[in-house]
């Protein structure tokens, strides 16, 4: 946790949005338009009960507010026949802020302490029907040093693995939720809770030479001043490489510990300071990354390999746009606003922590 408080923080130009899939959206507008009223009572509900808000061994007497059918998972494996052996891997992300110690109002990004990508990855064949998904103890939480997403070649981030093969409990009572600790010298400190700012699918690629991770953002419906100064898109790419733990690196980029790579990944690198990154690189805490920038979309993360083509397999492009419709669908099921849609999707109760955020 350390290594990534020392980063120092670089100001980030924004880059124009990319083309929306605003369309997709707009075919939900009217639902929309009540999920964002649901939000707009619900938010000054809480406002006016904030003081009187119940302790944590009284919060577990009231009811839940996650969808009642929480039973069926919405991950069909088996479903997706023709997946391109370009795809690596392909799921669920969620991006998460938190706001400096005694700050649960965030008003700006040096507002933000810290940010974080939760990737729950499904089966490269399965497809997304009704429901949420089950907690697979799978999900790895991706440190953003930076706080933001690099936008452009010209950003190379570094970031790493804080958690791995990592079950919803767990992230919820190490990560989401708040806390409150006493130190000698200041008295009572409070760290707020986790703060939602974005939810989509994503796909890990490879070109043989480069990988890359894509993703559609489907959460908010429309992007907002948030979204655009923390590097968010309707949808974009990064090179994704992994960091060779023998080789050292700045001070301010070093971990107290190394991944524990098993030997097989620690003789590919063989003398090399990068390798293409792989799915099972993700699951180890403290494996680092370095994470580019592609202002061309999803363009190069997306071509189609000639094998692959020769197989009849689909485009990466196509497995992308069937993951993303089939995440709008599942999403517009599920009851509740944007906030509780996304909170119920990590088994966890959107009123125990901050709405989803789009404006500063």
């Amino acid at each position: 946790m350390a290594a990534s408080d020392a980063q120092t923080d670089k100001s980030q130009s924004a880059q124009d949005a990319e083309p929306t899939t605003g369309d997709k959206h707009q075919t939900d507008h009217e639902s929309s338009e009540a999920k964002r009223a649901k939000t707009q009572r619900q938010t000054t509900l809480e406002e006016t009960i904030d003081d009187e808000k119940p302790h944590k061994d009284e919060k577990e007497q009231e009811p839940s507010s996650q969808p009642q059918d929480v039973s069926q998972d919405a991950e069909r494996p088996s479903e997706e026949k023709n997946v391109p052996s370009s795809v690596l891997e392909k799921g669920i992300f969620y991006f998460f802020v938190r706001g400096r110690v005694g700050i649960d109002d965030i008003q700006k990004v040096d507002d933000v302490a810290r940010s974080f990508l939760i990737l729950r990855p499904i089966s490269k064949d399965a497809k997304l029907g009704d429901g949420t998904l089950d907690d697979s103890g799978t999900s790895r939480l991706i440190a953003l040093p930076k706080k933001v997403l690099p936008t452009s070649g010209k950003d190379r981030f570094m970031v790493f693995v804080e958690k791995a093969s990592a079950s919803y409990e767990e992230l919820k009572k190490t990560f989401l939720d708040s806390d409150d600790y006493e130190t000698k010298t200041a008295g009572t400190r409070h760290t707020p809770a986790a703060t939602p700012v974005g939810q989509g699918v994503y796909a890990l690629t490879t070109t043989g030479r480069e990988s890359h991770l894509a993703y559609i953002k489907t959460l908010p419906e429309k992007l907002g001043d948030v979204q655009t100064k923390l590097g968010l898109k309707d949808q974009g790419s990064f090179i994704l490489s992994t960091k060779n733990p023998k080789h050292g690196g700045p001070a301010n980029a070093h971990l107290p510990q190394s991944p524990d790579f098993p030997e097989e990944i620690i003789e590919e690198f063989r003398s090399l300071r990068w390798l293409p990154s792989r799915p099972e690189h993700l699951n180890y805490p403290n494996a680092q990354f370095v994470l580019i920038g592609e202002s061309s979309g999803l363009e190069k993360a997306v071509e189609p390999q000639e094998e692959d083509q020769k197989d009849g397999k689909e485009e990466p492009q196509e497995v992308l746009d069937h993951l993303e419709e089939e995440d709008l669908e599942r999403m517009r099921h599920l009851p509740g606003d944007e906030s509780e849609s996304l909170f119920a999707d990590l088994h966890a109760r959107a009123k125990d922590y901050p709405d989803l955020q789009t404006t500063f």
